[in-house]
């Protein structure tokens, strides 16, 4: 028997973050890194496969190519329904890459409509009227209007995707959505018939999201944040079990790699410092001068890791970060970032760390391609959208790995990811 649900992911914390939300639904989740070679993969165990990409912020027609090979994969293996998954404040351009990689994944699977939502109401984000709110706040006024590489300006998803796409794109409204499954698919009729190709789904709560979830059972494709991912195994006849998210127990020392400049992680590590712990602030520009700053990082967090957890980080305000961007390059200083965060995680892994928290959507795919993991098994929630997981090392060692998205969680995330670990696998 092949495996229910193939899901490709635009980034590599957003791909955990929809794995978390199957796993708590009940299935049994694997992520892998990057697409596997063609042939492999017979020996998945596993009910959902996630492919975790870094193809949210590079050229359209790469994060194409790269999506379609993730699709071929996932359906050499009997994928029944395939699940694009991007941000849940629909990170992107004017260019793209969701409405191309969307267009191309149903011009492969030979279907002539999807949906869109990247609602996501346990971590705030709401779709009403076909606008995306993050908390409080159209998505327009939220911290995202101020990103490095995708600034979000406006809030209407229908005008966003719009700009994307070749076909057009209607609304399902929440009031269609809150009369239920056979509602929302008499709404997917009648948009067909319209010649609407795809459309926005408002969703304002949970239960939203559960009628969306049964509405789609069957459509070949779905594209979405990863909040739907909670009203489609039971599709399959899935329902939620602790089992599916069973982890080894952890050792070793523990760590932190924080590379995310979003709102929510920088008030992760000011609480950090605020409680005294130890913490190593990664600067670029010592970096881009020649300093040996991966040296002087792992000879500080090996002088505090008997106490740890360590923190090293590069979380800046966006003052400071325009300030660097303006020095370095917008590009050259995330990719120099990046490597020297994935280097110094590398040493710490050597230094005997197995439990490591990675903060940040680009920081994590560098982090696990430099450590050599290509695989991982999805565990308990710490934060909504945000598992445990457990990887092989190529020494065939343990580590338990989470790989945060820079918005998510709450101001004590750091230490309350090492708690739940304890409380979960003991």
């Amino acid at each position: 028997m092949g495996i229910r649900l193939g899901c490709i992911a635009d980034d590599f914390t957003g791909a955990t973050d929809l794995a978390n939300n199957l796993v708590r639904a009940g299935m049994r989740v694997v992520q892998l890194i990057d697409v596997p070679p063609s042939g492999t993969g017979r020996e998945v165990d596993a009910d959902a496969v996630v492919i975790a990409l870094k193809s949210r912020t590079v050229p359209a027609a790469d994060a194409v190519e790269v999506s379609l090979r993730a699709l071929s994969w996932l359906r050499s293996l009997g994928a029944e329904q395939v699940y694009f998954k991007y941000c849940s404040t629909f990170d992107s351009t004017p260019a793209g890459n969701i409405g191309p990689v969307a267009e191309a994944l149903m011009d492969a699977l030979g279907t002539d409509f999807t949906i869109a939502t990247p609602a996501f109401p346990d971590n705030g984000r709401t779709v009403f009227k076909g606008h995306l709110f993050v908390g409080d706040v159209l998505l327009s006024e939220s911290g995202m209007r101020h990103h490095p590489l995708t600034p979000m300006t406006d809030s209407n998803l229908v005008s966003v995707l719009g700009a994307q796409t070749t076909r057009a794109v209607g609304l399902i409204d929440h009031t269609v959505v809150a009369d239920g499954a056979e509602a929302i698919k008499a709404r997917i009729d009648a948009l067909r018939e319209d010649g609407r190709g795809m459309a926005v789904v408002d969703a304002v709560s949970n239960d939203d999201l559960l009628r969306l979830g049964a509405a789609v059972q069957g459509l070949p494709l779905v594209t979405a944040g990863s909040g739907l991912a909670i009203g489609l195994p039971a599709n399959w006849g899935f329902k939620p079990s602790r089992a599916a998210a069973q982890l080894p127990p952890p050792g070793g020392h523990r760590a932190i790699v924080s590379g995310s400049v979003s709102v929510a992680t920088n008030g992760q590590v000011r609480q950090y410092l605020r409680d005294g712990r130890p913490a190593y602030s990664v600067d670029p520009l010592r970096v881009a001068a020649g300093e040996d700053v991966v040296g002087q990082a792992l000879a500080f967090a090996e002088s505090h890791l008997e106490d740890g957890p360590v923190l090293v980080h590069s979380t800046e305000s966006p003052d400071t970060v325009r300030t660097v961007q303006g020095r370095l390059g917008a590009a050259e200083a995330g990719e120099l970032v990046e490597l020297t965060l994935a280097r110094i995680a590398r040493g710490l892994v050597d230094l005997g760390v197995r439990q490591l928290v990675v903060a940040g959507g680009e920081t994590s795919g560098a982090v696990v391609r430099e450590l050599g993991v290509t695989a991982l098994r999805i565990g308990p929630q710490i934060d909504p959208g945000v598992p445990w997981c457990a990887a092989a090392l190529p020494d065939s060692d343990t580590l338990h790995i989470t790989l945060k998205s820079g918005n998510f969680g709450g101001p004590d995330f750091f230490t309350d990811a090492f708690t739940v670990l304890d409380e979960e696998t003991s």
